[in-house]
């Protein structure tokens, strides 16, 4: 090595070997050293691993009927614009119902996207704390106190566009709570899950027949007892929730006046001449005049009888409009879901997944059939909206995040089934 008068150092032969040396210590540290982060390949991102992870069969069925929902609000919304028109005493677009759905559904779909890339042990969390905070705040503190009356029931907090019903919300969260509960059986058989969640859903029915809401307080009770069968209690804790099932009734009917009243119009169909046939004959009414392939889109003339025939009997306008082979299909989708959801989870081996995904197929297709129920005069009206179908801005953002969460749960990862490392049913 050697220098110039201006200071430069310059290598001569000798320095060789140091040269080597120099860059073979190059090479060994440069693993070490920050290299800048380069994008991940496409396959790899969050959104590419939730579009392969996702259960897109259940996701294309909730679409469908998405779909369906906006045709059948398009049919009965002048109903409802000319009953609005009359009681505000100004002048409604026919599709007023129509728009406004265009905008639940809007914010709905995100909420649904966002539910469905939770992480599971982060949905139990939010669940069991949107539990708790609407129970003990929104159902027990502010629907009583500063809820909106409509109908002889406060069920709604806020005022026009901005109300929501807090029980639509609390459904899903309060199942996956109660799944997350039963499913600490597992670890511990003597902890006293049953009477907790038991308790836990005395409370809601409390609460619900204050406002009141009776149709409402059925689900809730429902998928608390399915969830319990399917939990795996016993026969005789089953035959003691359907005893107390039946003294509900019992208690409804006798303290219940508008519910006493819809369920002898029920069992007892005679009706006064001058008062004119109650709403589930006019549902029945409505439903059977399209026949099998009904009178065309637009063409009803009986869904102007109904009460509430875009959002309680919109299944009835269906039938008018486009038969009862239309109605038939609509049914059969619901079944799809439920279905598609009970096989996905055949090889689920977590409890809780098990149990809080079943727990919500089952709350949809329970609300389903009572409306559907209702609507072909098989039971008594229940004020139940259609899932995704009917209009309503906390139906469907509430729906769309119960969906989500169902989404959450049946991810699966395509590859699993592909590894060596994964035993089938078969034990290979």
């Amino acid at each position: 090595m050697s220098g110039d008068g201006d200071g430069d150092i310059t290598l001569i032969d000798g320095d060789a070997p140091r040269t080597r040396m120099l860059g073979q210590l190059d090479m060994a540290l440069s693993p070490l050293r920050p290299r800048p982060r380069k994008p991940l390949p496409r396959e790899r991102t969050a959104l590419a691993i939730w579009f392969w992870e996702i259960d897109r069969v259940l996701l294309g069925l909730i679409v469908v009927l998405i779909a369906i929902g906006l045709v059948a609000v398009a049919a009965a919304s002048p109903v409802g614009a000319i009953k609005l028109a009359k009681d505000t005493g100004q002048e409604t677009a026919p599709l007023y119902y129509f728009y406004r759905q265009i905008i639940w559904i809007i914010i709905g779909l995100p909420v649904m996207f966002v539910a469905s890339m939770l992480p599971r042990v982060q949905i139990r969390r939010i669940a069991v704390v949107a539990t708790i905070i609407g129970i003990g705040l929104l159902m027990l503190a502010l629907v009583p106190n500063i809820g909106d009356d409509a109908k002889g029931a406060t069920r709604w907090i806020g005022y026009g566009f901005f109300r929501f019903q807090p029980s639509e919300f609390l459904k899903p969260v309060f199942v996956i709570t109660v799944a997350w509960l039963l499913s600490l059986r597992a670890r511990d058989p003597s902890l006293p899950v049953i009477p907790l969640t038991g308790m836990l859903t005395a409370i809601v029915a409390l609460l619900l027949m204050r406002q009141p809401d009776f149709g409402q307080t059925v689900v809730f009770c429902a998928c608390w007892a399915a969830l319990l069968l399917i939990g795996g209690a016993s026969m005789r804790l089953m035959g003691a929730v359907a005893g107390a099932g039946i003294g509900l009734f019992v208690l409804v009917y006798m303290f219940y006046a508008n519910g006493r009243e819809r369920i002898n119009a029920f069992l007892y169909p005679v009706k006064d001449p001058l008062a004119g046939p109650d709403q589930v004959e006019l549902a029945h009414r409505t439903i059977t005049h399209g026949g099998l392939t009904g009178v065309g889109p637009g063409g009803g003339t009986a869904k102007f009888n109904l009460p509430e025939a875009h959002t309680d009997y919109i299944f009835s306008v269906i039938g008018e409009e486009f038969g009862l082979i239309a109605c038939v299909a609509i049914a059969l989708v619901y079944l799809a879901i439920v279905l598609r959801v009970m096989l996905r989870l055949l090889d689920e081996e977590d409890p809780f997944v098990l149990l809080a995904a079943s727990g919500l197929a089952i709350q949809i297709g329970l609300q389903a059939i009572i409306n559907m129920a209702v609507n072909i005069d098989i039971a008594p009206s229940k004020g139940m909206t259609l899932p995704f179908i009917s209009y309503g801005g906390s139906s469907m953002i509430a729906l769309c995040g119960a969906v989500g969460l169902l989404l959450a749960f049946t991810r699966r990862n395509p590859y699993m089934a592909k590894s060596p490392y994964v035993m089938t049913w078969s034990g290979r």
